[in-house]
C-alpha cells in the first residue's frame, strides 16, 4: 500500500513517528522520522516523513551537511515554510550548542582529537571559514578560544598581531590553531602552511609554543602536529 496519498492518522501505530517513539523509544527512529516529528506534516502529495526522506536525500543523508542549508533552501522543498525550516534549524543548532557545552567539559588538551572535539561543535557545519585560537596554561588546560576572524568560502584573513596579543593578554604558555575547510577537503592549503609557519616563527619571541593547527572538515580532521608539521 502507498503511504503517501495517506494521512498518518491512518498508518500503523509502528508507522506513526510520535507512537513509534513513545511505545520503543527515540533511538527506534530514523532521521526522517525525527526531522518528521520536528515539520508535523508534509504537503498535498507527500507524508512528512516522505518529504523528511527528500530534503536528507538532497544533502546525501549527511547531517552536517543538512546544517548548512539556509531557510531559503528549505523552502525550495514543497511544503516547507518559515516555521517548518525554522523548526529544522533550530532544532541542528540545539544539537550543535549540546555537542559544544560537551566538548567543554573536557578543558585538558591530550592530543589532537581533544581539539577536534571542541571545534567541531563550533564549525563542522558552517558555510564559510572562520579561524579560531585556543589558548592553553603550562598543564595544557584551555584559558580561553578566540575567533580571530571570519570569511568566505575559501579563506580568511589572519592577523599574526591580533593571534599574539590575545595569547599574551592571557598569559598563555602555548595556543593552539584551528580553521574549517567548508569544502569538506581536510587537506592544508599552502596559505595554512605559511601562516602556521610564521606564528610558530612569532610566537618564539614570547615564549609561546604552537602545538597544533587543526583543520576541520565536516566531520574529519586534519591535524598539523600528527603530521609533523609543527
Amino acid at each position: 500500500m502507498v503511504k503517501n496519498n495517506l494521512s498518518i492518522k491512518n498508518w500503523s501505530i509502528d508507522d506513526r513517528p510520535r507512537e513509534k517513539l513513545l511505545s520503543k523509544g527515540i533511538n527506534s527512529l530514523s532521521n526522517a522520522e525525527l526531522i518528521a516529528i520536528l515539520i508535523g506534516s508534509g504537503n498535498k502529495n507527500i507524508t512528512a516523513v516522505d518529504l523528511s526522506k527528500a530534503i536528507l536525500s538532497k544533502v546525501k543523508n549527511n547531517l552536517n551537511e543538512l546544517g548548512k542549508l539556509s531557510i531559503s533552501d528549505l523552502k525550495s522543498f514543497n511544503g516547507i515554510g518559515d516555521a517548518k525550516a525554522i523548526a529544522i534549524i533550530a532544532a541542528l543548532e540545539l544539537g550543535r550548542r549540546r555537542k559544544f557545552v560537551e566538548a567543554e567539559s573536557k578543558i585538558k588538551i591530550t592530543n589532537s582529537k581533544d581539539i577536534f572535539n571542541i571545534f567541531q561543535a563550533i564549525l563542522s557545519d558552517l558555510p564559510y571559514e572562520e579561524f579560531w585560537v585556543l589558548c592553553l596554561n603550562r598543564q595544557n588546560k584551555v584559558i580561553e578560544k578566540h575567533k580571530i576572524s571570519q570569511g568566505g568560502v575559501s579563506g580568511t584573513v589572519i592577523d599574526v598581531k591580533i593571534i599574539l596579543k590575545l595569547a599574551v593578554n592571557e598569559l598563555a604558555s602555548s595556543i593552539i590553531l584551528c580553521h574549517n575547510h567548508p569544502s569538506g577537503n581536510m587537506t592544508p592549503s599552502s596559505n595554512d602552511k605559511r601562516i602556521t609557519d610564521k606564528l610558530i616563527k612569532a610566537s618564539e619571541y614570547f615564549d609561546i609554543k604552537i602545538l597544533d593547527h587543526i583543520i576541520v572538515a565536516d566531520d574529519k580532521y586534519f591535524s598539523f602536529a600528527d603530521k609533523n608539521l609543527i
